[in-house]
């Protein structure tokens, strides 16, 4: 029942499946379009999930900046992703929000804190929202907003919120699931799209500066290597991680450069401990916030990631990408790059990829899950190679 939502726990989904058919009903919120002949002159867009979310839906917001040139934009994102969202020319104005269901660790206020923020947008009388995650509380939200049109997908709930619904593709990357959502605002045919070769954000000259000085004893080529897979779930081993980095500079030469926050210390600590010989390390973790984050990846020769927020940061600013994918989908949340510039490195088994990142199968729990432990060193060095045979 209700299998038209994209909720993986059947009774999740049957709960939000139930309230779309009373906020339906009960005709709660009014989905007729209200679309005027007049382009809209401010637009709010949500956008609350995180870094790689975000990125993933830059081309998207590009669009609708074109089609809006005259338009102020405001964007509303996580905390988290506050510092890389001021690097967007692309909108006016960064607003944050922490979403109990998005924000890891304890928020700042709470569900009543979320509807007060809603209710306050209505004084910049918006009169286009845009939701791109799809969630039924993050489309109420957009509701409150007092928006005239207020555009979204249904995938998770709160269609009745909406007034105009984007069409979803499960078989669809995000970023071309984001840009169908302006498709649908401007009233115009979806086109298949694909990712260009010019990288989507550019850092600042600060952030350049810094990561210089970072790597100023570094000798090329750099191996990038983020081994934190940010979730349990998603963690390979950090000895392979180790062992494929330590191949690749003995037959090529070059420096280890390992990336991570403060948190992921214990992880590539682990990393340092299986680098044996001589092979040259440059530890960066905890040691740059995003923005000078960004440009280490750009400076990089290669990166050697999981599916994560740093893996999108570097398909961002075009830095070639081994992405080693285990329970997510790829078609889903790969490198938004050209295949000559990123490979993916996977196993087919029978369960994956499943996408339950948030909620994963108990059987997964508490050690690697299967999906992981088939993708060897052997695979990930040779996409390395290649990658790196392209580039030179």
């Amino acid at each position: 029942m209700f299998d038209h939502l994209l909720i993986h726990d059947r009774n999740e989904r049957t709960l939000v499946g139930l309230t779309d058919l009373l906020l339906s009903a009960g005709r709660a919120v009014s989905r007729r379009s209200t679309r005027v002949d007049q382009p809209p002159a401010r637009i709010l867009v949500l956008r609350l999930e995180r870094i790689g979310d975000l990125l993933m839906t830059l081309p998207a917001l590009a669009e609708l900046r074109a089609a809006f040139p005259a338009a102020t934009v405001d964007l509303v994102v996580g905390s988290w992703n506050e510092p890389l969202a001021g690097l967007l020319n692309i909108v006016d104005s960064v607003q944050t929000l922490d979403a109990p269901w998005l924000a890891r660790g304890h928020p700042n206020g709470g569900y009543l804190e979320l509807v007060r923020r809603a209710r306050s947008w209505r004084a910049d009388r918006y009169d286009l929202a845009l939701n791109f995650e799809g969630d039924i509380r993050s489309n109420l939200l957009v509701a409150l907003s007092g928006a005239p049109r207020r555009a979204g997908f249904g995938i998770k709930g709160g269609a009745a919120f909406l007034t105009e619904r984007g069409s979803y593709d499960r078989g669809a990357h995000v970023a071309v699931n984001a840009g169908r959502l302006v498709d649908t605002v401007l009233a115009r045919p979806s086109t298949s799209v694909a990712p260009g070769d010019q990288p989507i954000l550019d850092p600042s000259e600060s952030a350049r500066r810094v990561a210089d000085e970072l790597l100023e004893h570094a000798r090329e080529p750099l191996i990038g290597v983020h081994a934190s897979g940010g979730r349990a779930i998603k963690q390979w081993d950090p000895a392979r991680f180790a062992d494929a980095a330590r191949q690749l500079v003995a037959a090529r030469g070059g420096t280890v450069v390992l990336t991570g926050s403060r948190e992921d210390r214990a992880i590539v600590d682990e990393v340092k401990s299986h680098i044996t010989g001589d092979t040259p390390v440059i530890d960066l973790t905890g040691a740059t916030d995003l923005m000078a984050l960004a440009a280490v990846l750009e400076r990089l020769s290669l990166f050697i990631t999981g599916d994560t927020g740093p893996m999108h940061l570097a398909a961002a600013v075009g830095t070639p990408i081994v992405a080693i994918f285990g329970p997510s989908d790829p078609v889903n949340y790969g490198p938004w790059m050209t295949p000559t510039r990123a490979r993916v490195v996977r196993v087919d088994i029978w369960c994956s990829p499943c996408n339950q990142i948030r909620r994963p199968p108990t059987r997964c729990v508490g050690h690697m899950p299967d999906c992981l432990v088939g993708v060897n060193v052997e695979a990930v060095v040779a996409a390395a190679n290649g990658l790196l045979d392209a580039r030179r």
